[in-house]
């Protein structure tokens, strides 16, 4: 069926070109194809060119599907009047594509000296190690010198970062930050009129209205390419333009029509998102060829009639029809640029199946999660300006021997936060409360007095537009710290880490990076405050992310270490960083009696030292003389565990307490070296037993590298968390893990 089709709509093409007739007077070169319109012919010739190599990549697609060589069959054919977009944008307005973004990304390549987009893109088609934006990874549109981050997003999900960018190019040139893009440049995000109900692009447009609202410069183009169908269904009739035209805050226009129309409507569009910095939205009339993909067989859900009249309406057949009208060209000349590109591809497929594929383990993971110790701690310690301290701190040093230094870990985060916002003047802490209110649990208290509100701000109520600001901050040279108020709370938009954060540096083979620290307040323990929404002791959703780091400090010494080795992470090697603390540890003041101060710490000086930082690996040990037990927790559990350990040593049990402080990667290394020199480990878990925290991980790696000690784990209930005292009921305590470690060792 598809492959019918496909030649059918071919031969329209053909056949009208074959025996067209165009009038007796030709436009010059820079003539409007209209009176009043900006397009020329020449520009309208060069579209047509784009636009057949759009369509002729399509078919190509199709033919090396059939031969086993070629991976993707989503098309753009129908979309091709995007190229109008492509042609018009510059290669310095961040561009955040849709699928059906072929017209769009070859138009946008020619203003590249050089460029090679029929060749990439099969190369890409092909899953080609020679691609030169993801390196065979996965069929995407991109380009770094056409500013062009690759996505993978099927629902919209890029639409939040396109947001973010767009915010964060002004913010920056607040900040004196050189993005490297002219002052003007506007975001552009591209999807269909079916993705576009998705929450995650709603959420995305709507926090562009309130950015806007709030008196926020927000640049940023939305494109709706609406073909009136999201695969078998179809869109009701002015579902968008009945949306979208009536919202406030959001300027609204439609391009249909002949194509010097759609230029004209294009041009307005891009010119009022440039010159307001107003979010715009344009919806682009579409007719989608061929199907969803070349899997699906449209007679499955449309009539025989109804797949024609789409065809009908192909933009190249009424693209030609219009120049061949007009004088912009001759048919003759059409029918050369048609046959050429087809040629053209053809052959290019058959050197883009020679080229070699991704076969290297290694090699393929290498751009997911870049590491560098060395430059890593040199950035976590590098000097902090000491005029610049004596300012905010009014020489009230938070190390200073004359102050009461002892502090919480809450407090002493804050103390961290105000010392990495002095050192790296690209740091930008946001999120709900966290600015004139200091956050929910005060750890950002006096950010914002001591930075101003362009570093230190509040955002709207949602985890997903937070976390694309993050997104869109890092791509444009900021280093953003966003802030999720409790743990559940991420699970409502952990996809902009998942699928679009984290993939971002692997799809695009390195050439892209959103660095941050995603400061998350969440676990346990909390009393008299909360329920599951507010104790969530869940990590496991975070840990299978790939290429996340986690960070998990116990105590406020290594809160402080933590963060200046997880924001260096970030700044050297754009990594993203989950930064999990500990809601019940925040205020916490003792350890084993009350009023002992236990945990509470001095602030380790910043003063350039090794240890002035920590990084994956480096884990804590208590009582490292000790060989009966080893202990491995985190966070909670490790406080539960070093009282547990006093204990047992009352009891003649020798425990040794490791606090592994980082739970993605796992620091397996010494937690191996540590269990060979005790030779019984009990893995105190605070999370749920069904595989939401690290114990499951830690005994299958500890087997697999061949420990033979005894091993065994307590856990907590595997429930969601209850109110009241029935929270302790579930949760993992100090007696169970002086139960588990008496009998492991039984």
């Amino acid at each position: 069926m598809s492959t019918n089709r496909v030649t059918v709509v071919e031969g329209n093409l053909d056949e009208y070109l074959a025996g067209a007739a165009g009038p007796d007077r030709h436009l010059g070169p820079h003539e409007p194809l209209r009176p009043g319109s900006a397009l020329t012919a020449r520009k309208a010739v060069e579209l047509f060119e784009d636009q057949v190599l759009s369509r002729t990549l399509d078919v190509v697609a199709r033919e090396l599907k059939r031969e086993g060589e070629g991976f993707y069959t989503i098309s753009s054919a129908g979309h091709e009047q995007n190229a109008v977009l492509g042609a018009q944008l510059r290669t310095t307005d961040p561009c955040f594509l849709h699928y059906r973004s072929g017209g769009l990304m070859a138009a946008r390549m020619r203003q590249l000296e050089g460029s090679t987009p029929l060749f990439d893109t099969l190369l890409s088609f092909c899953a080609s190690a020679d691609d030169p934006v993801s390196h065979g990874r996965h069929k995407v549109w991109g380009s770094k010198a056409a500013w062009t981050p690759p996505q993978t997003s099927t629902i919209a999900s890029h639409v939040p970062k396109a947001v973010g960018t767009a915010f964060s190019m002004s913010r920056a040139k607040k900040l004196g930050i050189d993005t490297g893009l002219p002052d003007d440049s506007i975001a552009v995000a591209t999807f269909g009129d079916a993705s576009v109900n998705h929450a995650t692009a709603l959420a995305g447009i709507n926090s562009a209205r309130y950015a806007w609202r709030r008196m926020n410069p927000t640049p940023v183009l939305f494109v709706c390419e609406d073909n009136q169908r999201g695969i078998s269904v179809e869109t009701p009739r002015r579902w968008i333009r009945d949306f979208f035209s009536r919202l406030e805050h959001l300027r609204y226009f439609e391009a249909s029509g002949d194509v010097d129309t759609i230029w004209d409507t294009v041009a307005l569009a891009i010119q009022t998102c440039r010159t307001t910095g107003q979010p715009t939205f344009l919806r682009l009339r579409c007719h989608r060829l061929w199907g969803h993909a070349g899997s699906d067989v449209e007679a499955a859900y449309m009539s025989q009639s109804e797949i024609e009249a789409v065809e009908a309406r192909d933009p190249l057949l009424a693209n030609a029809k219009r120049l061949v009208e007009t004088g912009a060209a001759t048919p003759a000349a059409l029918r050369a640029i048609v046959k050429s590109t087809r040629e053209r591809a053809r052959a290019a497929a058959i050197e883009a199946k020679r080229r070699p594929k991704q076969v290297n383990v290694q090699k393929i993971m290498e751009p997911l999660a870049p590491e560098d110790p060395v430059a890593w701690q040199a950035a976590a310690t590098e000097p902090i300006d000491e005029a610049k301290r004596r300012q905010i701190y009014e020489s009230r040093f938070p190390e200073n021997a004359k102050a009461p230094t002892r502090r919480t870990m809450g407090a002493r985060i804050n103390d961290a936060l105000h010392d990495e916002m002095i050192r790296r003047s690209n740091v930008i802490c946001f999120g709900e409360d966290v600015g004139r209110k200091g956050g929910v649990y005060g750890v950002t208290q006096n950010l914002q007095s001591h930075f101003g509100r362009s570093r230190v701000f509040d955002t709207l109520l949602d985890e997903t537009t937070i976390l694309g600001v993050a997104q869109g901050a890092g791509l444009v040279g900021l280093l953003p710290i966003p802030e999720i108020p409790y743990l559940a709370y991420l699970h409502n938009a952990i996809d902009q880490i998942r699928g679009e954060a984290c993939s971002l540096q692997f799809f695009s083979a390195g050439q892209y990076q959103n660095p941050m620290v995603v400061r998350i307040a969440g676990l346990a323990y909390q009393k008299g405050f909360g329920g599951h929404f507010h104790n969530d002791n869940s990590v496991g959703a975070l840990r299978e992310i790939p290429g996340l780091a986690i960070a998990c400090p116990s105590n406020g010494f290594d809160a402080v270490r933590m963060m200046r080795g997880a924001l260096a992470m970030a700044a050297v090697s754009g990594r993203v960083v989950a930064y999990l603390e500990p809601i019940a540890l925040y205020h916490e003041r003792d350890l084993y009696e009350p009023g002992d101060g236990g945990w509470l710490c001095d602030y380790p000086v910043p003063d350039g030292s090794p240890g002035s930082a920590l990084l994956p690996g480096e884990v804590g040990i208590e009582h490292p003389e000790r060989t009966d037990l080893l202990i491995v927790s985190y966070a909670n559990g490790y406080r539960l565990s070093l009282r547990a350990a006093r204990r047992l040593a009352e009891e003649g049990i020798q425990a040794r307490v490791l606090d592994m402080r980082w739970l993605n990667p796992l620091p397996m290394d010494a937690i191996h070296q540590h269990a060979e020199q005790c030779g019984a480990v009990l893995v105190a878990d605070e999370c749920r037993a069904n595989a939401a925290g690290i114990a499951d991980s830690v005994i299958a790696a500890l087997v697999e590298r061949g420990f033979r000690g005894r091993i065994a784990s307590v856990r907590s209930a595997d429930t969601y968390i209850p109110l009241g005292a029935a929270a302790e009921v579930v949760l993992m305590d100090e007696d169970q893990i002086v139960t588990g470690a008496q009998e492991v060792l039984r």
